[in-house]
């Protein structure tokens, strides 16, 4: 399989470089960088800090369908739509992992899925996947009679809050107890308020230092709580989940996909 990567010199770029290159069967044919970019013509091996490759950094203007199978792209939601707009229009599978997505643009994406095979994941790290299944599970026994909080703390530099994964656990558990999170999340609590009600889910975010992710879902009633953890220790868990993903996706059908369908926890 020919992988090519959106936004190749990002923090995410760089680890899936070498995710493709650990991975037997997999080949990196394409690393695309902004057109105005000092990396444009870089060697990628210099670019992630691995061994030497013959793939060279291109500009996004200059990529060529007949070069890849399936592209992975980890970049920032103002590049989605020209990302998006070009594995369309080439055929080309995609594999998702940039958060902080509009309503907007995720209805693009679904509208593209209908032409193409796209794996969508908040988190492709496969730990965490069986937690979403995890925290379904125990809102299932517990929900209704505990308080529920999700809390998770990553790296000074990610925007985007609470993080796409942490929205994510917070869909699990709102699906399995019928309700809607739009209505029923709180994302900050400051000063007196009122006791809190039972039936919403709380936020806490925390951003610090380099911490890679790390997500809890606490199902606290009156003399004991359940806490479901996940921490990330390498940004290299996600990458490798994302090449998994590309393996999986590489032939399947037009769709959108889910990280629990790659690794067989998907429900339907």
């Amino acid at each position: 399989m020919n992988v090519g990567i959106f936004g190749t010199n990002g923090r995410m770029g760089r680890v899936l470089i070498e995710a493709v290159q650990e991975t037997e069967g997999s080949t990196l044919t394409m690393a695309t960088v902004r057109d105005d970019s000092p990396w444009v013509g870089m060697n990628v091996g210099d670019v992630a800090g691995v061994r030497d490759q013959t793939v060279k950094c291109v500009g996004v203007s200059q990529i060529k369908a007949n070069d890849v199978d399936v592209m992975i792209d980890f970049t920032l939601p103002a590049a989605l739509d020209n990302n998006l707009d070009w594995c369309v229009r080439n055929r080309i599978p995609l594999v998702l992992g940039t958060t902080g997505l509009s309503s907007e643009q995720e209805n693009r994406l679904r509208e593209a899925a209908g032409i193409i095979p796209i794996v969508y994941a908040a988190n492709y790290s496969v730990g965490v996947n069986v937690m979403l299944s995890l925290v379904k599970r125990a809102a299932k026994a517990l929900g209704n009679a505990t308080d529920i909080e999700i809390s998770e703390a990553h790296h000074r530099f990610k925007q985007d809050a609470p993080s796409g994964t942490a929205i994510e656990i917070g869909k699990a558990i709102a699906n399995e107890l019928g309700r809607d999170l739009n209505e029923c999340a709180v994302y900050g609590r400051e000063g007196k308020s009122p006791a809190r009600d039972q039936n919403t889910i709380g936020f806490a975010t925390v951003r610090a230092g380099d911490i890679v992710g790390e997500h809890t879902a606490m199902f606290a009633d009156i003399g004991e709580r359940l806490e479901i953890t996940h921490k990330a220790s390498s940004r290299l868990t996600f990458a490798k989940g994302a090449v998994r993903a590309a393996n999986w996706v590489w032939q399947k059908p037009s769709g959108v996909y889910s990280m629990s369908d790659v690794i067989g926890l998907s429900e339907n």
